[in-house]
């Protein structure tokens, strides 16, 4: 009977060993110490999902916005929300890949949990007050490497996003490839003589483009800027994917219920920009699930043609040989991407240019603004401020900035302060230290 079982439990781990995922090798579940982690009762990405979402980086982004500053009201999608239903999308076009793609196999396949972790993740990165907070700090940081939402992801993952530590969560090769959006450095970018707006990574984070590329060297045809920030692999394009479907459908169902998008807005923006609302239009059918009151049903019913339109394509580049994350890619339907870029450029339009959202945007901007200019005085350019130098963040702050080398280097940990904020802690902190009637002794930030 011993050998009976024995001989079952053999069988057991070579069938085990046949169905492990063929997909993925060694080299991409190396982690970024060098140091191959060996699995508990989860897979490497696994762990990398999970090390996220323990996170306090994760749990701060319920209280950053999205579109609608967080705490306006309850239902409008947060930071928070917004990266778990783009995870959900995620992990449905992997599912989708899985079954309808001849390729992928039983033990072959796209790690469902290593997109739903870059999926989580992406807007990790993402300072208070949205879009318009990242702009503010990109502008702050213009004369010592800049600011960008995605490169911010990077150095959290890799370096600070366990702050009690002062460390990155050690990410594998895979998992850190998977937030690269762009691989352009903020010096290249800046090459002209113009401050880049987005699309960098800063030019300390160098190393981290060796590491994910295992130290290969970009090949000419991919030069700096839009053509080297295109190559992705299929981990990040699944995760933009998801991001762009969520963006563009969800948002617009959040204008809706807010009152920004009516159907006298959408007629009047159509009609301006020479757009088809017919009934079998993609703006036909918004038109017609705002009259009904149905536009949740219709985002829902949209976000699954979205992960419908994606099939796998195979490629050829000078990391293709080495993994399969860059083999193979995703392709989406002409007609669904045009139908997407359609759906962003009105929700752009008719909602985040609106004087309402504008002005938001201008509050949140001059709070931070405020800010800086007090912290870069007393902290980075080291200054006394009306002849003093007030100890105004903690003790663990001030010794971490004051050990730093130089200028740069202080400015990068104010704006690690200031972009690790929410929407409520930026918005208090402002009144503690400029409204004489807020705040108490015991409010400190």
């Amino acid at each position: 009977m011993r050998t009976v079982a024995k001989l079952a439990c053999l069988a057991s781990r070579v069938q085990l060993r046949c169905l492990k995922n063929q997909f993925y090798r060694d080299f991409d579940q190396e982690r970024l110490s060098g140091r191959q982690v060996g699995e508990d009762y989860r897979s490497t990405f696994q762990i990398d999902r999970d090390r996220v979402l323990h996170t306090p980086g994760f749990r701060s982004l319920q209280s950053k916005t999205q579109v609608f500053w967080s705490g306006e009201y309850d239902f409008y999608r947060t930071r928070l929300t917004h990266s778990l239903e783009v995870a959900q999308i995620g992990r449905g076009i992997c599912d989708w890949l899985q079954k309808s793609s001849e390729v992928l196999a039983e033990n072959f396949y796209i790690d469902a949990d290593l997109v739903e972790a870059a999926c989580l993740s992406h807007d990790l990165g993402h300072p208070p007050f949205g879009h318009a907070g990242e702009r503010s700090l990109n502008h702050f940081m213009r004369n010592y490497g800049g600011f960008e939402g995605n490169a911010q992801t990077l150095r959290l993952l890799s370096e600070r996003i366990f702050s009690e530590k002062r460390k990155g969560m050690d990410p594998s090769r895979a998992f850190l490839d998977s937030i690269l959006k762009y691989k352009s450095l903020w010096s290249e970018m800046s090459a002209g003589g113009e401050r880049p707006e987005h699309h960098f990574i800063y030019d300390q984070q160098a190393h981290y483009l060796d590491f994910v590329l295992g130290g290969r060297d970009y090949p000419a045809e991919l030069t700096v800027g839009k053509v080297r920030n295109d190559f992705k692999s299929i981990e990040c394009e699944v995760m933009d994917w998801a991001d762009d479907t969520a963006y563009s459908l969800n948002d617009l169902a959040d204008a809706t219920r807010a009152g920004f998008l009516t159907i006298e807005k959408l007629e009047a923006w159509a009609e301006e920009n020479q757009f088809d609302t017919s009934e079998d239009s993609p703006l036909g059918g918004l038109k017609k699930a705002i009259q009904r009151g149905r536009i949740d049903s219709f985002a829902g019913a949209r976000i699954g043609a979205y992960i419908k339109a994606v099939t796998l394509t195979e490629r050829v580049n000078f990391m293709s040989g080495e993994s399969n994350r860059y083999r193979y890619g995703i392709s989406i339907t002409r007609d669904v991407r045009a139908e997407s870029a359609l759906f962003k450029k009105l929700a752009f339009d008719v909602v985040f240019l609106s004087p309402e959202l504008k002005q938001l945007e201008h509050k949140g901007s001059y709070i931070l603004r405020k800010l800086w200019e007090l912290l870069e005085t007393r902290y980075v350019k080291e200054l006394p401020i009306d002849g003093q130098t007030f100890p105004i963040l903690r003790p663990a702050d001030e010794k971490e900035i004051a050990a730093a080398p130089n200028e740069a280097a202080r400015a990068r940990l104010i704006c690690d302060y200031l972009a690790g904020m929410t929407d409520g802690s930026t918005a208090r902190m402002y009144r503690r230290l400029f409204e004489p009637g807020f705040g108490s002794i015991g409010d400190l930030v």
